[in-house]
């Protein structure tokens, strides 16, 4: 009889019966309703402040000098020259004769074609802007670079797409093939592009992950097949941002592990 009040005692302390015995369980902190709605009143306008106030702030969007139509400037119809990815970008993104990469075409590529200020091959604004401001004045076109690397990162392009033999999609995406290039967004305070860290703040990534995981419609262009110590396995590689990280995966993929050391890349 005795152990039966004590248990009873015991019973009604623990709470275990009320509404409030969720919140004094093992499972949760001992917070009760107010404490759990107080942190969600201060997490959530964080989240907000980091996840949306701040990259805006961080983020100044930039205008590029005109619009540049990649698709047009690639279609073999108009007698740009070359079969492949390759040879259509390298048209205007070219390497030098010593075999390292020119990069952004300057003034005197573009005159190639377009030579004469006064002539026009097309109707847009943004070719008459090219024409009369730049080509008649002769002026390179400050073009902002999505992809400029700090000065003691060295990227070798001949190392990638000579000898790798990796198209170029694989890290510029479908960029050759847009007709309207993508809002410049920098960072204030680095002065780099959004591009180099992502535009997916959160920083995740899924550039390179194998076939079998699964791939959409737009990921059949960037498969690549790549022998591995279980026979030829498909990949999808199709970079977002050119941190160093997705570097390393690429190169352990390749099982090129020893170019992860730090001086192949900082010099």
């Amino acid at each position: 009889m005795e152990n039966r009040e004590n248990t009873s005692k015991m019973g009604s302390q623990g709470g275990s019966s009320d509404s409030g015995g969720l919140l004094d369980s093992t499972f949760l902190p001992p917070f009760t309703l107010k404490g759990w709605l107080f942190i969600l009143a201060g997490l959530v306008p964080s989240l907000i402040v980091g996840w949306v106030l701040f990259p805006m702030a961080l983020y100044s969007s930039q205008p590029q000098p005109f619009n540049f139509s990649h698709a047009i400037h690639t279609n073999p119809d108009i007698g740009i020259e070359g079969e492949t990815e390759q040879e259509l970008c390298g048209n205007c993104h070219m390497f030098r004769d010593d075999g390292t990469f020119a990069g952004l075409p300057t003034l005197e590529t573009c005159t190639m074609c377009h030579d004469d200020p006064e002539m026009a091959m097309g109707e847009s604004e943004d070719e008459k802007i090219f024409l009369t401001e730049y080509v008649a004045e002769e002026k390179e076109v400050p073009w902002h670079v999505y992809s400029r690397q700090p000065e003691c990162v060295y990227f070798s392009h001949a190392a990638h797409v000579l000898m790798g033999e990796l198209a170029c999609g694989h890290c510029h995406g479908d960029h050759g093939k847009s007709d309207e290039m993508p809002v410049y967004k920098e960072n204030r305070l680095t002065g780099y592009s959004i591009d180099i860290w992502g535009r997916n703040i959160a920083g995740y990534s899924d550039g390179i992950r194998p076939v079998a995981a699964g791939m959409d419609e737009s990921d059949k262009d960037y498969v690549r097949t790549i022998q591995t110590a279980h026979g030829e396995e498909e990949y999808v590689i199709r970079m977002t941002r050119m941190k160093m990280d997705d570097c390393a995966d690429c190169h352990t993929v390749h099982h090129q592990e020893q170019n992860n050391a730090c001086f192949v890349c900082h010099k």
